[in-house]
């Protein structure tokens, strides 16, 4: 990606990152820098399901997000972005006392930007890779959305 973002600019995203849903999740931004995000959980009963697993949809959506603040730091301020495809592949149970999300953009255009998201189990101490997906994102401009609401 070109250039970083300003220290204002992840502060805001950092900030922005927790809000509606997402505080209900308990996530937590943990670093925003030119095309990368990282977000981290940590696990409270909630989040688990019946067998005692984290839930798969706590790692859906904690690998959605953080993608799409991975493409907030590609774009200028004035545009929003908005999540129109992503697949994840769950690659083990996660069970461990946090996930943490490292996500990154592969493509960043103009409207439409690609980026990957891995999410890690740590478990005693020692993360592991659980899930991964890739997210295709929509960048459009705040005007043609205010609008739509």
């Amino acid at each position: 990606m070109k250039g970083d973002i300003s220290a204002e600019r992840a502060a805001f995203l950092m900030e922005d990152f927790e809000r509606g849903f997402i505080e209900h999740c308990r996530l937590k931004a943990r670093e925003a820098s030119s095309g990368r995000f990282c977000s981290e959980v940590e696990i409270a009963p909630c989040h688990r399901q019946q067998d005692g697993f984290i839930h798969a949809g706590l790692m859906a959506t904690m690998a959605d997000h953080t993608a799409g603040y991975a493409g907030f730091t590609i774009v200028p301020a004035e545009f929003q972005i908005l999540s129109i495809e992503f697949k994840i592949n769950f690659l083990r149970p996660a069970y461990g006392d946090r996930l943490i999300c490292r996500s990154r953009v592969l493509r960043g255009g103009r409207q439409i930007i690609i980026a990957e998201s891995e999410v890690y189990d740590r478990a005693e101490g020692v993360e592991r890779l659980a899930a991964k997906a890739m997210v295709t994102l929509m960048a459009v401009h705040r005007d043609n959305l205010a609008s739509k609401r």
